[in-house]
């Protein structure tokens, strides 16, 4: 049976914050501890402690769509996602950022139908954001105890594009060589899926990805960016898709307008 977005918002949204909160109980306390894992990235009691909030939710509130997790899937877990419909979970993206303090990290949740991302949820808990978006029926952002608004990528601006990269991560001779064929007014370095929310309330208007991701990475972002009305694609100009073997992104370009 097919889930209702509208109905899993509200318990996605409660769901981000507690798994937000989860990550603050370790977060600027001193030094966490830090494990490595096979591909060499790291991994703390954080992203662990936040994962198991999500799963246990997850299972229960839709137990029969699978969950593709970045934690889970690193220990060996990986479910059949072949009938099309799945959740894609980064309990906390930017473990980097979170270890050096600057607040700049996620929890992301995404559905994802028929290799495309259908609503995400993006929480920054240290930073009191909440990104939410349901692909056709529009995006918002709440901020701290605030009602959430509307929100919604801007046309290009005729002064230039507001481009957004990685602060730690990329090809940054690949990332040069592209913007060198646009017109760049600004460029800001922020971690995390926080770079497709910049984009979703018209903060700015390109994110060239020219380094590794994978898909739980920036499927949520990616909701919320196409549900405020911009569009995430290939270098060779096809749309981003989710459901491949290894769950790997290629090399890709959000927009903030479609």
């Amino acid at each position: 049976m097919q889930p209702d977005h509208s109905e899993l918002m509200p318990r996605l949204f409660g769901l981000a914050i507690e798994a937000g909160a989860a990550t603050l109980r370790y977060y600027g306390g001193g030094d966490p501890e830090v494990q490595k894992k096979v591909d060499g990235s790291p991994v703390t009691a954080a992203d662990q402690a936040a994962e198991a909030v999500i799963l246990e939710r997850l299972r229960a509130w839709t137990p029969d769509i699978p969950i593709v997790a970045e934690e889970a899937v690193a220990a060996g877990d990986v479910p059949d996602v072949s009938g099309g419909r799945f959740w894609l979970v980064d309990p906390l993206d930017g473990t980097r950022e979170f270890l050096g303090g600057n607040g700049e990290f996620t929890v992301n949740i995404a559905l994802v139908e028929t290799g495309a991302p259908v609503l995400g949820i993006v929480h920054a808990p240290a930073l009191g954001l909440t990104y939410t978006g349901i692909v056709g029926r529009g995006a918002q952002l709440a901020e701290g105890r605030a009602p959430a608004r509307p929100i919604a990528a801007r046309p290009v601006p005729e002064g230039g594009l507001v481009v957004v990269a990685s602060r730690r991560h990329g090809d940054q001779d690949a990332l040069t060589g592209y913007l060198e064929k646009v017109h760049v007014l600004a460029e800001r370095r922020i971690g995390s899926s926080l770079k497709f929310c910049l984009l979703a309330t018209g903060e700015a208007d390109l994110y060239p990805r020219f380094g590794r991701t994978m898909e739980w990475d920036t499927a949520a972002g990616d909701a919320v960016l196409r549900a405020a009305g911009g569009r995430v694609q290939t270098v060779d100009g096809d749309p981003l898709t989710y459901g491949k073997p290894g769950f790997e992104n290629p090399y890709f370009v959000a927009f903030g307008e479609r």
